[in-house]
């Protein structure tokens, strides 16, 4: 008479089914990471904005520095002037983070299996779509967050004094053009190109370096060190063509990418590559860690809400 097979308990076969089935990857939704980004802007909006007037300030007079540009936009439009232009940010964020964001993770879905997840030189080429198509959709939003932003500095008559982000762009549409709307595009879509590789890719790639090679877990210490070296890298690449492009979006006149950087060339020499690295940095550091925290967060509670944990 044969042996009777010595029952499995059902916690024994559970055990045995994890380690045959391996988890897929986790869908989550398109609009997190422009969420993200938006609750990252409220916190360094006033940071962009004195970027913005640090890069747009006249070569020849005054030179401002960031304490002294905080101070001056504090002392003559008032602590609610830090925030000029904050709705124009917004629009930005919901255009441009969202669509950067919500891309690349569609597209990093479409790459990761359960045996292998894709190498950095796919992230990098993953980001790059996805910051080019950001910038595209994001280029009207980015032009009015200029503009508000620098509006302030100009002199009176030369002041557009926009109300609101949906009043600026129906008025560029109406005073300029639609086409005015994607003025700057190529400059805009190769800095979000840039930026979104050294934020989205090397957040992603700093990450798995620190996972794989250190004690630390999947928590917030891994989360904001490997998001305060990505934005460290976004601000390094991306400084030159950030200047180009506020440079191009803040002007009165249609001019030429070849005639702006000869002429920056003469006035300021090789220095203009990184004029306002350091605001830049104070603005996108944070600005890189909220949102990666943020987005985080949310992963973390959608994963809580549909019991993937």
């Amino acid at each position: 008479m044969p042996a009777l097979e010595k029952p499995v308990s059902a916690p024994e076969l559970k055990k045995s089914n994890d380690k045959d089935v391996k988890k897929a990857p986790i869908h989550y939704p398109f609009w997190f990471g422009g969420n993200a980004s938006c609750l990252a802007a409220c916190f360094t909006h006033p940071l962009d904005l004195v970027k913005v007037r640090l890069q747009t300030q006249a070569a020849s007079g005054p030179r401002l520095n960031m304490v002294q540009m905080f101070g001056h936009v504090a002392r003559n439009d008032g602590f609610l002037g830090l925030y000029s232009g904050i709705s124009a940010a917004l629009l930005r964020q919901m255009t441009y983070s969202m669509t950067r964001f919500g891309v690349y993770e569609e597209l990093k879905d479409k790459f990761t299996t359960p045996d292998k997840k894709p190498s950095f030189v796919t992230l990098v080429g993953m980001a790059s779509i996805s910051g080019f198509l950001g910038g595209v959709a994001g280029n009207p939003g980015d032009i009015l967050n200029v503009r508000m932003q620098h509006d302030a500095a100009l002199p009176l008559e030369k002041r557009r004094n926009y109300k609101n982000a949906l009043n600026g762009l129906i008025r560029m549409a109406r005073e300029e053009g639609i086409g005015s709307l994607w003025r700057g595009t190529w400059p805009n879509s190769s800095r979000a190109v840039l930026m979104t590789v050294g934020q989205l890719a090397t957040y992603d790639g700093f990450k798995r370096l620190i996972l794989e090679n250190t004690p630390l877990k999947d928590n917030l210490t891994t989360h904001f060190t490997a998001s305060f070296m990505a934005g460290f890298v976004a601000t390094t690449i991306c400084s030159p063509v950030d200047v180009i492009k506020t440079r191009v979006m803040s002007a009165h006149a249609k001019q030429g990418i070849a005639s702006l950087l000869a002429e920056i060339y003469r006035a300021e020499g090789l220095r203009w590559m990184f004029k306002g690295w350091v605001p830049s940095f104070i603005r996108v550091g944070p600005h890189t860690v909220l949102t990666f925290l943020f987005l985080e967060q949310h992963k973390k509670y959608y994963r809580k809400i549909k019991d993937l944990e």
